[in-house]
């Protein structure tokens, strides 16, 4: 019995001493292989989303009251011709770029939305204030003005986000 005893307890000991040292080699292999995965997802994903946040930086600056008006204000416009044309430009310009939101955090894409919808509520308030026929230079000038004089614009705090998201990659 002893006999037993003193060849059974080594390989015991033995076994167990392999197997704790097999299970720490697989994880580590397991955790290795995970990391180098994760890696070269990482160097491919990066330039995608790079591309996105200049996307989505371009969006809200082509969206800016200034720049949009600027872009598309014609002298022979009415009020309401201004109004549908500035609706369409921010529309488009968000349509055009909503599959951008699978690359950002949650938070910047409510900000960007948020940036949108303030904008178009923005131009329908103003829009309201004048006659349709109104010569569409005092719904800009409205706008403009009424946007300057906003504290923190929701186009802006969304750069801000986008700018600190973007620092945080790196």
């Amino acid at each position: 019995m002893i006999a037993v005893l003193q060849i059974t307890i080594p390989a015991i000991l033995v076994l167990l001493t392999a197997y704790v040292l097999l299970d720490k080699m697989l994880k580590n292999d397991a955790e290795r292989r995970l990391f180098e995965l994760k890696k070269k997802n990482l160097s491919a994903t990066t330039p995608l989303r790079l591309r996105a946040y200049e996307r989505l930086t371009l969006v809200l600056e082509r969206t800016a009251p200034a720049t949009l008006i600027l872009d598309v204000f014609k002298p022979a416009m009415t009020c309401f011709d201004l109004q549908a044309v500035l609706l369409t430009a921010v529309r488009q310009e968000f349509s055009h770029n909503v599959s951008q939101q699978i690359y950002v955090s949650n938070e910047l894409w409510t900000a960007i939305r948020a940036a949108q919808e303030s904008l178009v509520k923005l131009v329908n308030i103003c829009a309201a204030q004048f006659p349709a026929d109104e010569n569409g230079t005092k719904l800009a000038e409205a706008i403009i003005q009424i946007y300057a004089e906003s504290g923190a614009t929701p186009t802006e705090i969304a750069t801000e986000l986008l700018k600190k998201e973007v620092r945080n990659l790196f």
